[in-house]
């Protein structure tokens, strides 16, 4: 299964919670006021009557029933949302086998908008002291629009792009150049696998995961550490397993050891 399938796998799963929760919310909610329909508009609860016990509990439960119904609508919502951002997600995941051509185009991007802010600022800086004589013939008319019409929010700040506006992108450049190179190191790696107690870690490079494969289900408590390290049992792999990564690796054989 490649990346773009394993992604629209995530999606259709969110958007099928999404729906059942929906569903059983609407069923919950119609039960509920059904319940509530046989109870006269109005109607109080006779204190002291025989009937005053079964009439509180009777009305307790129907109060649960829409309680349970705005849960579980929550819930629907949930997925809705999460349906949504997975569709809307345009970060470069390292599954995607596009991911160091993406990052290249994305950090030719930031270095593109780098050089403009730098080249905007410095422009504004000359402009500003003398707009009659400035020259214009190097920029476009979006940038001669914003040379002359900008304006100072604040009296202290006095370039269109603000010194913090720079650092972060340059910090971002630079983050994102380091991914690459881990990327592109990554892209050298093969598949390796060892067995330890009839218990197969495979260190999966096509799927970019660390993989545990057990001959039988394991015990509550291996199960918990698993949980409780980042890995989660996948139904089509049939194995327990977490993004690749040499802590990831070191984490499984702990495990598996039992240390």
């Amino acid at each position: 299964m490649n990346y773009q399938e394993r992604k629209q796998n995530r999606i259709e799963r969110y958007q099928e919670l999404a729906e059942k929760n929906r569903e059983l919310s609407s069923n919950i909610h119609e039960a509920a006021h059904k319940m509530a329909s046989v109870i006269p508009f109005g109607q109080p609860i006779l204190i002291g009557h025989h009937s005053e016990k079964s009439d509180r509990a009777y009305r307790g439960k129907i109060e649960r029933k829409f309680k349970k119904s705005f849960e579980v609508l929550g819930k629907a919502k949930y997925y809705e949302q999460k349906a949504k951002a997975a569709e809307n997600n345009n970060s470069i995941s390292s599954d995607d086998p596009e991911a160091v051509v993406k990052l290249k185009e994305k950090i030719e991007k930031a270095e593109k908008l780098q050089e403009y802010m730098k080249k905007i600022n410095a422009a504004y800086k000359k402009y500003i002291k003398n707009p009659e004589k400035f020259n214009f013939v190097d920029f476009t008319e979006k940038e001669q629009e914003l040379l002359k019409t900008w304006k100072p929010r604040y009296s202290w700040i006095t370039v269109p792009f603000e010194s913090y506006e720079l650092s972060n992108n340059n910090a971002n450049i630079r983050r994102m150049k380091q991914r690459l190179e881990e990327l592109q190191k990554k892209s050298n790696d093969k598949t390796s696998e060892i067995e330890i107690n009839d218990i197969k870690i495979l260190d999966n490079v096509e799927e970019n995961r660390v993989q545990i494969f057990f001959p039988g289900i394991p015990s509550e408590e291996i199960r918990n550490q698993l949980k409780s390290n980042g890995f989660k049992w996948s139904r089509y792999n049939k194995a327990w397993q977490r993004m690749r990564s040499n802590h990831a690796l070191y984490l499984a054989q702990k495990i598996v050891k039992g240390e």
